[in-house]
């Protein structure tokens, strides 16, 4: 901050508060839902010496800006000790109420769930069994091509919404780490505003204790006046009452002081992630999509090279197959050719069957013969046996 843009103190609050019109993020150490870590016995800490609070942090002007404000001040005055410095306070409590307005605006969980979903599809990028047969394999293999190019065009669009998203949150984490910066020094006014009011109210305490209240306290010992004996008192309670108020602006400056590193620290937080998203946009994205194209180049070579194979496959399954019936069919054919009209076999079955029937043949004849000759000399007995009956007759 410039050594000519002097804070302005005034004892009339309401009319130098100014509410602060950046939103600032809420500042965190513990997010929640996170475990508590273990408990570690520390390491001794080493002495650390306070830290005296003086004007060597002022430029010239400035301490004479706070000169001249000490001595405005009237510690008898109830409620200027009341307002004291109460503008400082409400802009360090409005600067943190932005802040926390910032912070519950943000959200970067929909790019977590986008980029998880995209790994999802890509490792389900192809891969599924293909049909046997040839006229299978190669319908198989014009559905899978397609396939996959439906698939890649899928991805490449939610590639392409990752994207914009990516851009999206990059564009507003380069706004908060400009307004950060602007908190930063808006913090760091308040915070020398505030060492401005705590170093006047302390000069103008110290004057009255060790001026008036001496002098007071003398009047009264010698007066011994009820109302001198008083206005030391009310003297007396209205610096213990200042001195409170200082105290109480020596903590909203404490506040101030941390408020400090931890916009820091928030703003280095937003920082990396732009670089992060940075990377993504001109490294990562651009990979997975230089990758998608390989895979789809691959695929198709991969199925010119089983569409080849099993072309091939078929062919030679086709030349055995033919090679067997040739095989056969000339075997067959030779066979045939070297086959009598009529089998030896079937002469012999012949021959067989025709002398078998010469011999049954003649067999009969004999047993005709026999039976022919039996039956004449059976004739001729009958014939025999008729002619002696006759003959017995005639006697």
């Amino acid at each position: 901050m410039s050594d000519n843009l002097i804070p302005e103190l005034t004892l009339d609050p309401a009319a130098a508060q100014q509410a602060a019109s950046i939103p600032v993020p809420e500042l965190t150490l513990t997010p929640a839902g996170t475990p508590a870590a273990p408990a570690v016995q520390e390491p001794e800490k080493p002495e650390v010496k306070p830290v005296e609070l003086d004007d060597s942090m002022l430029s010239e002007a400035e301490k004479k800006a706070v000169e001249d404000f000490s001595k405005k001040i009237d510690v008898m005055d109830s409620n200027l000790i009341l307002q004291y410095g109460a503008a400082a306070q409400k802009n360090v409590a409005g600067f943190s109420e932005n802040a926390l307005a910032s912070v519950r605006t943000k959200d970067l969980g929909e790019i977590g769930k986008s980029l998880s979903e995209l790994v999802v599809e890509l490792k389900s990028f192809g891969g599924e069994e293909e049909k046997k047969g040839l006229f299978g394999r190669l319908k198989k293999t014009g559905n899978k091509l397609e396939a996959m190019k439906a698939q890649y065009s899928k991805v490449e669009t939610n590639v392409d919404k990752i994207v914009r998203e990516l851009e999206q949150h990059q564009v507003t984490l380069l706004k908060d780490v400009a307004m950060f910066d602007q908190m930063y020094e808006l913090n760091l006014k308040y915070y020398k505003e505030l060492t401005m009011y705590i170093l006047a109210g302390k000069k103008k305490l110290a004057d009255v204790q060790a001026n008036e209240l001496p002098a007071l306290r003398a009047r009264a010992e010698q007066t011994g006046a009820q109302e001198d004996a008083q206005r030391y008192n009310d003297l007396v309670q209205m610096c213990e009452r200042f001195e409170k108020k200082l105290h109480d602006l020596e903590l909203t400056r404490m506040i101030s002081i941390q408020m400090g590193p931890q916009t820091r620290l928030l703003q280095n937080n937003d920082t990396l992630m732009v670089e992060k998203i940075q990377s993504s946009l001109v490294n990562t994205i651009p990979l997975w999509k230089s990758q998608m194209v390989l895979a789809l180049g691959m695929e198709h070579g991969r199925q010119a090279t089983a569409a080849q194979s099993a072309v091939t496959e078929m062919t030679n399954e086709l030349l055995k197959k033919n090679a067997d019936m040739l095989k056969m069919g000339t075997i067959q054919t030779a066979k045939e050719a070297e086959r009598s009209v009529v089998d030896i076999e079937t002469l012999q079955h012949t021959n067989q069957q025709l002398i078998s029937t010469l011999d049954e043949v003649l067999n009969i004849q004999r047993e005709g013969a026999q039976k022919r000759k039996a039956a004449e000399a059976e004739l001729g007995r009958i014939e025999g046996e008729l002619r002696a009956k006759l003959m017995e007759l005639r006697k």
